[in-house]
């Protein structure tokens, strides 16, 4: 079987209400960007009945895989799972609450050649008209611009879950439970540079967020303080050893 143009992995945890809908819409956008694509959807866990959900959608389209965890690991497990599955050579991240565009992930994808890896490997969504509460958007910004200044990742919105990244990038970096905060710096330190391109944010028409300030300031110091170490104790011989040939 030939491999896919893109693969794209969605992670979902508690989406029952949502996931159809995120599923259907990504089905449809991509059908009229992309002549083959996988969509990889990853239950993280869930305690509602989004895996159910998910296994009735199984029967409708082939192009649809599901994988679920049966406890919860968190996003950047889920993230990990569906890459190691994937058989693209460029993989998009969406997020599973819909507030993701899918016509974002095609303009990340016109910014790079998805048959080649070359100097970028990592295309980052911008949030441009962010949807989230005054207080939300506060703390962001200043996670931000503290993180920006100590790992110089020259990406201004790394919490975005729209990414394009290279499936062997990703998967050559240290992985802890943080990581998809940090994909933006780790694919500097690993030779590679990244493109950041403004995506659309919408507004959540469905479940609830599972993410507090506090919740995101107390381990974000942490992860942070970790990532340091990490980039000062790893070194790698450059994106060469990455690079892998394409498939037609």
């Amino acid at each position: 079987m030939a491999a896919p143009d893109i693969s794209i992995v969605i992670p979902a945890f508690n989406e029952a209400e949502a996931i159809n809908a995120v599923i259907d819409e990504a089905v449809e956008v991509f059908a009229g960007a992309f002549n083959r694509f996988e969509i990889i959807v990853v239950d993280d866990g869930s305690a509602d009945n989004t895996a159910a959900v998910l296994q009735a959608h199984l029967v409708d389209d082939s192009r649809v895989r599901v994988i679920l965890h049966p406890k919860r690991a968190g996003k950047s497990a889920a993230l990990r799972t569906g890459m190691l599955q994937a058989r693209a050579l460029w993989v998009a991240t969406m997020d599973g609450d819909g507030q993701d565009d899918p016509r974002s992930v095609v303009d990340m994808a016109k910014a790079i050649d998805l048959k080649t890896v070359g100097e970028v490997g990592l295309v980052a969504g911008n949030r441009a008209n962010r949807t989230d509460g005054a207080n939300r958007k506060f703390a962001s910004r200043f996670a931000n611009g503290l993180r920006r200044s100590l790992l110089n990742d020259d990406c201004p919105d790394t919490a975005c879950g729209l990414k394009l990244i290279v499936r062997d990038v990703f998967l050559a970096m240290p992985f802890f439970d943080a990581l998809h905060r940090y994909l933006p710096a780790l694919t500097r330190h690993l030779g590679y540079d990244i493109i950041n391109v403004s995506v659309v944010n919408r507004a959540r028409t469905a479940g609830a967020s599972k993410y507090t300030n506090l919740g995101r300031a107390a381990a974000g110091l942490f992860d942070l303080l970790g990532v340091i170490w990490l980039m000062r104790r790893t070194h790698t011989p450059g994106p060469e050893l990455l690079r892998r040939p394409t498939e037609d």
